[in-house]
């Protein structure tokens, strides 16, 4: 790969973030504009936006790489991320956009009339924010280290640095824009480079090779337990994510939100075709890659095994393009949210308070990026969708679709959730490590989604139930307002509908 190409891509794409992050501060002047865009955005940009935030490292690297290891059993990381969103849209999009909040923490607070169940909830989206910001720094400093020969630090760095400039300069207003732009060069980036390459295999008659022995650990099928697990793991994990509900709140009403997320499956849908044809294209004609040990460079890689020359460089050069703007895309989204959060809970709620949020909310990921060390990036993601569905996916199911939800039950099964998924977590990577056991890590600690989010679930309702005397007075409005859906009121002045 050219070094010199490679880091002109990178240039380019950062170059271009900054300059559409720039023009949304001419937009963005009111809190409402930094927090959720004055609740304006139509649904085509804003599920662009949702495309570009949520398709992270880990589907623009890692799931392609989970195949060329693994075969089918890594496909069930795209369809898992793409229900996901189904089930978003059935059960989440339209009532949390009529909640009138800006954030997560401020829907429990409203829905709970607590606010220790805000102060919980806040805790427990930063700390998914952070862990899920973590792997995007870790896939930025492999990209510029396989692409550039740089220090993979510096790909860490070079994320930050702009998602805080972006961020600072225009907040949600801003990003959304960048991000629209970014969904759709991540696509441009993974369809050009593997059509063109499969154009040339099938152009010069290329044999599919065998797949070469490599850790039998990295080939080994995965049982039922763990494909249930992840794939619980993916679709109510996908309900909880931050970054990915706060969008909800930017839409101007409940219909244009469940217009904007099923525009999103489709946007899904195409975008994870890309991915698992690299997979599989790798496993066939180029099975060597799987022997290097990153398993998630192998899209970075493909284009100079099986092009090279001054086309295999410049194919490379877009897929590095594009692999830098899915961490720019996702680390902006969760810097967005967890900026949100900070500002309205330590820091007063000003746009001053905002931009001093995303800065802290960004820094803090990259000294944690910096102490640990890079695994499977679709992996380490799928273990925060478990945290996530854990956590803040059961307060919000129960919240909008359970009268009997209590602050007391709300809270119980949040530590709950979280203490039994994140201590799977730790004895987990503690055990792949060695330094318990034998470094092999049993399928229950690897993914424990199948058992921590029903413990979650069971201990909110059970506790909700022995505090019933606790449920809020204003539960019948609030729940009134969820469901009830809003009068089309831009169609009804003739202005053509959202």
């Amino acid at each position: 790969m050219n070094a010199g190409v490679a880091i002109t891509a990178v240039a380019v794409v950062s170059l271009a973030t900054a300059i559409i992050g720039f023009y949304g501060l001419r937009i963005s002047r009111t809190t409402g504009d930094f927090y959720v865009a004055s609740r304006t955005v139509r649904p085509w940009w804003n599920a662009s936006a949702i495309g570009g935030e949520y398709l992270s490292a880990a589907s623009f690297l890692g799931v392609a790489g989970l195949i060329l290891l693994s075969g089918t059993d890594a496909l069930w990381f795209p369809v898992g991320y793409t229900a996901g969103y189904l089930m978003l849209l059935l059960f989440v999009a339209a009532p949390l956009r009529r909640s009138g909040a800006y954030t997560i923490p401020d829907f429990t607070e409203s829905r709970l009339s607590s606010r220790t169940v805000r102060r919980v909830t806040s805790v427990v989206v930063v700390m998914v924010g952070w862990l899920y910001i973590v792997p995007q720094l870790h896939g930025a400093a492999l990209t510029i280290q396989i692409s550039t020969g740089l220090p993979s630090w510096v790909g860490s760095v070079a994320v930050v640095v702009v998602v805080c400039l972006t961020v600072v300069a225009g907040g949600m207003r801003s990003i959304t824009f960048v991000q629209a732009f970014q969904y759709w060069l991540k696509l441009t980036a993974l369809a050009v480079p593997i059509l063109f390459i499969i154009f040339v295999l099938a152009g010069n008659g290329t044999e599919p090779q065998s797949l070469p022995a490599v850790n039998p650990t990295d080939l080994a099928p995965a049982g039922l337990y763990q494909n249930v697990s992840l794939l619980v793991a993916l679709l109510f994990g996908t309900l909880g994510l931050p970054h990915v509900l706060v969008r909800f709140y930017t839409n101007p009403d409940g219909q244009s939100a469940r217009r904007t997320t099923l525009i999103v499956l489709g946007l899904l849908s195409v975008f994870y075709l890309f991915p698992t044809a690299y997979g599989l294209v790798a496993r066939m004609y180029a099975p060597g890659l799987a022997r290097s040990g990153q398993p998630d460079a192998m899209v970075l890689r493909l284009p100079g095994e099986l092009v090279g020359g001054l086309p295999g460089d410049l194919l490379s050069a877009l897929v590095v393009a594009g692999a830098f703007a899915a961490f720019l895309s996702t680390t902006s989204g969760l810097v967005v949210s967890l900026a949100g959060v900070i500002s309205q809970d330590v820091l007063g709620g000003s746009v001053r308070g905002f931009r001093l949020a995303a800065v802290v909310s960004a820094v803090v990921p990259l000294g944690f990026a910096f102490m640990t060390g890079s695994l499977a990036l679709a992996g380490s993601v799928g273990l925060v969708f478990a945290f996530t569905a854990s956590t803040v996916c059961p307060v919000l199911l129960l919240g909008i679709w359970w009268r009997g939800l209590t602050d007391t039950g709300a809270i119980a099964g949040m530590l709950t959730g979280g203490l039994l998924c994140g201590g799977a977590m730790i004895v987990g990577s503690l055990s792949s490590a060695g330094l318990s056991g034998s470094g092999q890590t049993p399928a229950w600690l690897a993914q424990p989604a199948a058992w921590s989010v029903p413990a979650a679930f069971a201990v909110m309702v059970i506790v909700s139930r022995a505090t019933a005397h606790r449920i809020p007075a204003t539960m019948p409005r609030t729940m009134t307002r969820l469901h009830t859906p809003e009068r089309p009121l831009a169609t009804e002045r003739g202005s053509g509908g959202q």
